[in-house]
């Protein structure tokens, strides 16, 4: 097995495979040569230092392997196995030669490559790529004639450049959250909990109507349309099955039995459910503060998104920031928030990354309050949209500065686009907690490998079209 390379090799360096020739200007090649691997081995080598009983995995296969599955959406097995086939995807992890005779790593540590590379970790991460790929930009900048962006304003105070802000939702891969099914599903987890607890040696297994409560929920489903007194009846039918199998459950605990850590915390997550679904029931609403949706998942809540054919989204809310064409994510939560709270916050971030405030900032309207202004005013910062209010009297909109700025905005919009059409964040398939805000956080992170890769391709065309303009005007003729 070959050794890994912790820093960059060429590829006339890599030992390619018999009969294939690597070529120069693959797209993994030349994403491998844009990221600056030693400068991220030396920051967090130390989080994949040896266990005990485990070999250790350097950080470049790590980030490696989530990049690629990022980019293609494949399960831990997949991405494991094409690493193995591939000569291109082995020279991006840092494998110094082809070498197909195992695995590169056990599929299960893709979890724990997911836990160790934190979102907090994968924006440091990609604030070493977005600074090494500027200054690539400023030193192919040097020899052109740049001319200056009469769009950002700059304001008296030194400040420059535009950030376009927005908010969005990352839908995990839950089941569309319904009372009855929630239940159903929370009572099958409560009897297997008891079924664990059981031991035939002390006698009878307590009673819980299981057959009973399948059929009931069974009748409940195949029917074609629900009426809401059906409905709060099946809901009703299933709380008093799910009253009855926690009751059994704290029997077999007082006994002295025990469960597993896992098997606690889905034991008070079943808890939770049967008090918020009982509140409900009882006070014949349908909302409840920290509402549970998923027994896998509790962690996921409601988002109101109030998009037409998705008023309601099921996942991490999320504040994104593109100035330049580069992304960044400045927030996320699987609580609801108001979005306009970090307006603020996302300023003075670009103040302490580029040493003065954006000249403008593109917003939606809901970043429009009081406060956001008020700042917005103080620091020089013009906040794009109307005035609060009613219009006054003899006002003037510049309605083609407003066209403008909403053309320009709509940036944001295509990054959102494209990170969960191709990167991802449309559908988050990971169970845990952090493992889902690591993919969204390395979803970012692949949208500006994205997009230095299209800078490449767009510099190899033009330098294509002035080395050649004889044979291109051949062609065309």
């Amino acid at each position: 097995m070959y050794r890994y390379s912790n820093g960059q090799i060429s590829l006339a360096d890599f030992k390619q495979p018999v009969g294939m020739n690597l070529k120069e200007n693959n797209r993994w090649v030349k994403k491998a040569q844009t990221i600056p691997w030693l400068e991220i081995e030396k920051r967090y080598a130390a989080l994949f230092t040896n266990r005990k009983g485990n070999v250790a995995k350097p950080l470049r296969l790590a980030l490696g392997a989530c990049i690629i599955q990022a980019e293609y959406g494949f399960s831990d097995e997949e991405t494991a196995l094409m690493i193995q086939e591939n000569p291109y995807l082995q020279y991006f992890c840092g494998y110094p030669g082809y070498d197909d005779e195992k695995l590169p790593f056990d599929p299960s540590l893709m979890v724990y490559f997911r836990k160790r590379l934190t979102p907090e970790v994968l924006g440091e991460i990609n604030e070493m790529i977005v600074r090494d790929a500027k200054e690539r930009q400023a030193k192919e900048a040097e020899s052109k004639d740049d001319s200056d962006d009469s769009d950002d304003h700059p304001g008296g105070s030194g400040n420059s450049d535009t950030m376009i802000v927005d908010a969005t939702c990352a839908p995990s891969n839950i089941r569309y959250p319904q009372d009855v099914s929630l239940l159903n599903e929370a009572r099958e987890n409560a009897e297997n909990l008891l079924d664990v607890l059981h031991d035939p040696a002390e006698g009878k297994k307590p009673r819980t109507y299981r057959k009973r409560a399948r059929k009931d929920y069974l009748k409940y489903t195949r029917c074609r349309k629900h009426t809401a007194k059906m409905t709060r009846k099946a809901i009703g039918n299933q709380l008093t099955y799910l009253r009855r199998d926690l009751d059994a459950v704290d029997g077999k605990l007082s006994l002295g039995k025990s469960l597993t850590t896992r098997q606690m915390e889905r034991l008070d997550t079943i808890r939770t459910i049967y008090e918020q679904q009982k509140y409900m029931y009882d006070n014949r609403t349908h909302s409840v503060p920290d509402r549970i949706v998923s027994v896998s998942q509790p962690f996921v809540r409601p988002i109101v998104r109030g998009k037409a054919g998705k008023p309601v989204e099921f996942g991490a809310k999320l504040d994104i920031s593109v100035v330049d064409g580069w992304t960044r994510l400045e927030c996320c939560s699987f609580d609801a928030y108001n979005e306009a709270g970090n307006l603020q916050e996302m300023a003075e971030r670009f103040r302490e990354r580029e040493g003065h405030y954006p000249s403008r900032i593109l917003a939606d309207k809901i970043y429009r309050n009081r406060e956001n202004l008020s700042y917005c005013k103080e620091h020089g910062i013009w906040l794009s949209g109307p005035a609060l209010g009613r219009p006054k009297k003899g006002e003037a909109r510049d309605k083609a500065q407003d066209y403008r700025d909403e053309c320009e905005r709509v940036e944001v919009e295509r990054r959102f686009s494209l990170a969960k059409r191709k990167c991802g964040m449309g559908l988050v398939t990971a169970k845990l907690r952090e493992t889902a805000a690591h993919v969204i956080a390395m979803s970012v992170l692949v949208l500006n490998l994205r997009k230095i890769q299209c800078a490449f391709l767009q510099l190899l065309a033009f330098l294509r079209a002035s080395l050649s303009p004889k044979q291109k005007w051949a062609i065309v003729q």
